[in-house]
């Protein structure tokens, strides 16, 4: 290993957690009534990124990078991730229902934004898993790479601060924690770096345990919000939100041959 590298992946890996950050903080910019009749049509495309970063990029990434006998292990690991972040949700609705009397939705709120930040937390720790892999394969594909999650990370932090402004947080404590959230990202890379070799059978496995998380935020606490929304106009808008969250990352993923 040439530690020379390690000046290639801490300043990209906090380039793209900064970076997307900083971007996706022009939302905090608006006022608060602008703000709230944005959130609804924030939080779909925030469905659609997210679903698009499971189903296009980790679970692909999961599967191709798993061992042939690694692959029901996969499913596996999909599986137990649901369960898993259902029963982190039940914690969170126990946690916030003891701090006072809170309706369903609030809890649902509260909890959807402890989810969030989890689920991304642990998507951007793969991803400085995956950048650190990368330069150590060759700086031009760690570059390249690095584009890449920059490129995804603006809608997913635009995703993450929209929910949490929506579970009540306040607006720099939202920045504040979808940075740190973020900031994993060069926690991975320097692990990568040190442990990537004990770490190559594990990576399918979290990889798939990242898209669950994503998949459950998504369905089990931002679609049921939407529903709320009635109105043939408003049901169009959704959908085609959902459509272009899916279609950003599709997009990324092609161009840059994913």
């Amino acid at each position: 290993m040439q530690t020379s590298l390690l000046l290639w992946i801490i300043p990209a890996t906090l380039l793209g957690a900064v970076l997307s950050a900083l971007l996706a903080s022009v939302l905090l910019l608006f006022p608060a009534r602008t703000r709230t009749q944005l959130l609804p049509s924030l939080v779909s495309f925030a469905v659609g990124a997210l679903l698009g970063a499971a189903f296009l990029d980790l679970l692909p990434e999961a599967v191709k990078s798993a061992a042939p006998g690694q692959v029901q292990g996969v499913g596996l690991a999909i599986a137990l991730g649901v369960l898993g972040f259902f029963l982190l949700e039940k914690l969170a609705f126990w946690h916030h229902g003891h701090e006072g009397h809170l309706d369903h939705e609030e809890l649902r709120k509260h909890a959807a934004g402890t989810m969030i930040l989890v689920g991304t937390g642990l998507h951007n720790l793969l991803d400085g898993v995956l950048l650190g892999a990368a330069f150590l394969t060759s700086v031009h594909m760690g570059v390249v790479l690095a584009i890449a999650i920059i490129a995804h990370q603006i809608p997913q932090q635009v995703g993450d601060i929209s929910v949490l402004l929506a579970a009540g947080v306040a607006r720099g404590r939202a920045l504040l924690l979808s940075a740190l959230s973020g900031a994993t990202m060069v926690v991975g890379g320097v692990a990568a770096f040190f442990l990537l070799n004990s770490l190559q059978g594990a990576i399918p496995y979290v990889l798939a345990v990242a898209a669950a998380s994503l998949i459950y935020v998504a369905v089990a606490d931002l679609i049921p919000g939407l529903h709320r929304h009635e109105g043939a106009r408003l049901s169009v808008l959704t959908v085609v939100l959902i459509a272009a969250g899916i279609g950003l990352i599709w997009m990324i993923q092609t161009a840059l041959g994913g």
